[in-house]
């Protein structure tokens, strides 16, 4: 599966130069690791945000947020954001800081 190239271009403008950020294809995608957990992806037209399980309900109230399944397993703590609904940066950014922000406080792999 082909990914959005443009989305992952702007993932990637947003999280900058920061050097414990490093990207991984997988989920036929690519995604954005912070110390090698996953904080944002992008698989087809949509975003990948892990939010945490805490706040899974709150991301999941907002426009274009839906649980992650790819194998009919929902997987809490995971959103997928359809690539419209983040059309706009400023609603991206929110995206990507809370996913950053929550892999930022993992420990490293």
């Amino acid at each position: 599966m082909a990914y959005d190239e443009g989305l992952a271009e702007r993932v990637r403008a947003r999280l900058g130069t920061d050097p414990d950020i490093t990207e991984k294809r997988m989920f036929g995608g690519i995604a954005f690791l912070h110390r090698g957990n996953m904080a944002v992806g992008v698989t087809g037209d949509d975003l990948m945000v892990r939010v945490g399980a805490d706040a899974t309900d709150e991301a999941l109230a907002r426009p274009g947020a839906r649980i992650f399944d790819m194998t009919g397993r929902p997987m809490r703590g995971w959103v997928v954001v359809a690539g419209s609904a983040a059309a706009q940066d400023e609603v991206l950014g929110r995206w990507i800081e809370e996913g950053h922000a929550f892999a930022a406080s993992l420990p490293a792999k």
